[in-house]
């Protein structure tokens, strides 16, 4: 069994007020979900991106804005909003607690390019479920 405690689950600082984790995914033994685990403190973001997979935001507390493609929606504990392969998406939490969401994939392996990098000197592009971290900074945008 691959399992994970949500409450105790240690995630990693990446950006001023945005911490994530990946319990779930290709390297950790899942055949076809993975699954990302973040926090925003108050006033801050996960930028806009997209990912290779399907997904499903999970809000477990907190509140915030969602951005799904060209729809902006409120998001609050209790809800789940999805999200399409390839959809750009981002959240901000505009509320006065920490946001924590659990997303999951419909793909053990994903990969997330962001339109930013996040972070000072942060990666553009994050896969979720190679069994090494691989993060990347382009040096120009792909085209499509």
């Amino acid at each position: 069994m691959i399992a994970f405690n949500i409450d105790g689950y240690e995630l990693a600082p990446v950006a001023p007020g945005f911490r994530v984790g990946f319990p779930l995914h290709s390297a950790t033994g899942t055949a076809s979900t993975a699954t990302v685990l973040f926090e925003l403190d108050p006033g801050h973001e996960l930028a806009v991106h997209a990912d290779s997979a399907e997904e499903l935001l999970i809000v477990l507390r907190g509140s915030g804005e969602a951005r799904i493609g060209d729809e902006v929606a409120r998001v609050a504990a209790g809800e789940v909003a999805l999200v399409p392969a390839m959809a750009p998406h981002g959240l901000r939490n505009d509320g006065d607690e920490v946001l924590r969401v659990l997303g999951t994939f419909s793909a053990s392996t994903v990969v997330s390019t962001f339109e930013e990098p996040f972070g000072e000197g942060g990666p553009q592009v994050v896969v979720i479920g190679s069994p090494v971290q691989l993060a990347g900074r382009l040096q120009e945008p792909v085209a499509a």
